[in-house]
């Protein structure tokens, strides 16, 4: 295969040409952000190609995303004078593993016509084996079922592997749902995402042959984003890079923000331990930020205690100073920061060149709220926007009905979310009645039930919530209207479905309700509210144009932009609270590795703040400053003054004990008034 005239080895750097050179023997690349680690991965696979080390189809490329083996399928096309249609084993950790079972389906008792079952048939047959078990799935939803069983496979572990004894009875429970899951779908010839790594790294241990066949044909591995591997990804790599040891890895351990997912990031950290004689290589000059943002972002991850270690540069000029800033309140926040884009920074830049990073998706609300009451475009990456939520939307829809009995729109919507045994035919009945009647779907209801024409469970069903739109109805005569909300999100059961899934979904899902709840306070009564609502929701939000970015932190990371903002750092917030109450130090270190991957987003301009009051379940609370905020070298920082803001209340170098709250004499106002944390 030629290579095209240019030399690929150009306009490369002389750590990335070490990176790209040091071929044979395991290889950690610790590249850091904006190092151009895509660029050495692509153009390491080309330079294999060229010194003849091997043929493409010995060459395994593993990405962690379906975007990722895509770009780098085509910038090695690119660099080689055809499409690399002999390069099959480029694609993710799942899309390789999945050809590979499919070779050797038998070994693990399917056949290779096997089926990949997504989330919602998982649920389903997890539902279905705890009816059979008699285990309520009240009390134990399906979903948090299946949260522990995909925890189990990328621990590598099989329901025959699951340690018993020292279980609680929960986990015990569950585990027998597992063997029951795991023989159903081998009945099924079917396989989760979750079995496609686990199943073939089992028929590898079992099968020495079928083995020895992948030991043979992979003399060089390639992986993408190690820091965020877990358990059984990195046993997967383990065993095939076993013979020829020829294994190189590209990642950044302060980038490693998925524990949650089960990203292991003692894989990254561990790597030389794991593979002896191991050339680690830094890739630390950066080619996206400037030397301000890069300096500030170094110092603060260098807290760190797990961590290789390394210090970003770049040739660029030093920058804008880091801006931080302390307003008196999330809305203040929302104000000041689209006051900043819409007066300063739209002059200079695109609008799709300005992101605000939240640690939370909720926290959008405020900023949301604001563009439309301003007119400037944004978008919602990574999620929805914050009316456009299911939740939000089922909790807006009963207090819809609550105002307004005729509106069958949201009768329909809620009348049996959370499940009420009214089914389609019941809701059918209701239809047919109301245009018979010339009645609306809620009055069709309480006719049919008087004149006992419903079926005896639904019937039930529609009594009770009947007699609770008129018990809210005359609760909100008197009752503020925010304080309704949450009676009915009570009373419903609505909120009590999501605390039993026990998902982080559900948990984001309480938040924004939490949010919407907030949000309800600057409303005089529920008529002011829905007519917002309604408002909010119909302006064509698709508008030709820029638009400012809003999206997490999480969602951020691969991303940059010319300016970021990056507001709410504050304790409770970030570092997130119950991150902190759950995984102590470990998840402060992720905390911080997430601030890490804010900052350096930033490409020109980085815009830091905090604020002094949150609003917390309807009532306002003091905030303490992030203890991220001090971590900052202070001679990349440029404290911007807030109007109204007395400066003694804006003190950088504060003396903090977290156990005890603020010291410094800068932060005394603040001290008078009892420090409580955000939960």
């Amino acid at each position: 295969m030629e290579i095209i005239k240019q030399n690929y080895l150009s306009n490369l750097n002389d750590n990335q040409k070490e990176a790209i050179n040091n071929i044979d023997g395991p290889c950690l690349i610790v590249a850091g952000a904006g190092s151009g680690k895509t660029k050495v991965l692509t153009t390491r696979v080309v330079h294999i190609i060229k010194e003849k080390k091997a043929w493409p189809n010995q060459i395994l490329c593993v990405t962690f995303t379906n975007k990722a083996a895509r770009e780098m399928q085509n910038r090695i096309s690119s660099l080689l004078k055809e499409k690399v249609k002999s390069l099959p084993w480029l694609g993710t950790f799942h899309s390789v593993s999945a050809k590979i079972l499919r070779r050797h389906a038998q070994a693990v008792g399917l056949n290779s016509s096997f089926t990949i079952i997504d989330q919602e048939d998982q649920l389903r047959l997890i539902k279905n084996i705890c009816k059979a078990e008699n285990i309520d799935i009240k009390k134990i939803s399906p979903q948090f079922v299946l949260s522990i069983i995909n925890q189990w496979k990328n621990k590598g572990l099989l329901p025959k592997d699951v340690f018993i004894k020292k279980r609680p009875p929960l986990e015990k429970n569950i585990l027998n749902v597992y063997k029951f899951y795991q023989e159903r779908l081998t009945i099924l010839n079917s396989c989760d995402f979750g079995d496609l790594i686990l199943l073939c790294v089992e028929m590898f241990k079992n099968n020495p042959d079928i083995l020895e066949l992948y030991l043979n044909n992979f003399k060089y591995i390639l992986v993408d984003e190690y820091q965020d591997s877990n358990y059984i990804q990195s046993n997967w790599l383990k065993l095939l890079a076993m013979k020829n040891n020829n294994i190189c890895c590209v990642g950044d351990d302060d980038q490693s923000i998925y524990s949650w997912r089960g990203a292991e990031i003692r894989n990254f950290l561990d790597f030389s331990k794991t593979y002896k004689n191991t050339k680690i290589i830094k890739l630390e000059q950066n080619y996206r930020s400037t030397q301000n943002i890069l300096t500030a972002a170094s110092e603060l991850i260098a807290n760190n205690k797990d961590r290789l270690g390394k210090k970003l540069w770049t040739d660029s000029k030093d920058g804008e100073l880091v801006k931080l800033s302390c307003y008196k309140n999330g809305r203040d926040e929302a104000v000041g920061i689209s006051d900043t884009i819409e007066q300063k920074l739209k002059k200079k830049y695109s609008l799709n060149n300005i992101s605000i990073l939240v640690r939370a998706i909720f926290q959008t609300r405020e900023f949301e709220e604001r563009f439309l009451k301003i007119g400037m475009g944004y978008r919602v990456i990574g999620g929805t926007k914050f009316y456009e939520r299911a939740e939000i939307k089922d909790s807006v829809a009963y207090l819809r009905i609550v105002n307004q009995k005729n509106d069958d729109l949201a009768f329909e919507r809620i009348i049996n979310n959370p499940k009420r045994a009214i089914g389609d035919s019941t809701l059918k009945q209701l239809h047919s009645w109301g245009r018979k009647n010339k009645k609306s779907l809620e009055d069709s209801a309480l006719e049919l039930v008087q004149l006992n024409k419903i079926k005896p469970k639904a019937k039930l069903g529609l009594v009770k919530i009947l007699n609770l739109f008129n018990k809210w109805r005359s609760d909100l005569k008197i009752k503020k209207h925010y304080e309704l909300m949450e009676i009915i999100l009570d009373e419903s059961g609505y909120s009590k479905i999501l605390k039993d899934k026990k998902d982080l979904e559900s948990e984001g899902r309480l938040e924004n309700l939490k949010e919407l709840i907030r949000g309800m306070h600057d409303f005089d009564n529920l008529q002011g509210f829905l007519e917002h609502v309604a408002l909010a929701t119909s302006i064509d939000q698709d508008w030709d144009g820029e638009k400012v970015n809003l999206m997490t932190m999480h969602a951020a990371k691969g991303l940059e932009f010319d300016v970021v903002f990056l507001p709410g750092w504050e304790e409770g917030m970030f570092p997130h609270q119950k991150s902190l109450e759950e995984k102590g130090d470990l998840a402060l270190e992720e905390e911080r590795r997430l601030a890490y991957v804010g900052l350096t987003r930033a490409k020109k301009e980085s815009f830091i703040s905090f604020v002094e009051n949150r609003m917390y379940r309807g009532d306002w609370i003091d905030a303490l400053a992030s203890r991220f905020i001090e971590e900052l070298p202070e001679k990349n920082i440029q404290k911007e003054e807030i109007k109204e803001q007395n400066n003694d209340d804006f003190f950088f170098n504060q003396d903090i004990d977290y156990n005890e709250g603020i010291k410094s004499p800068g932060w005394a106002r603040l001290q008078k008034k009892k420090l409580k944390r955000i939960k």
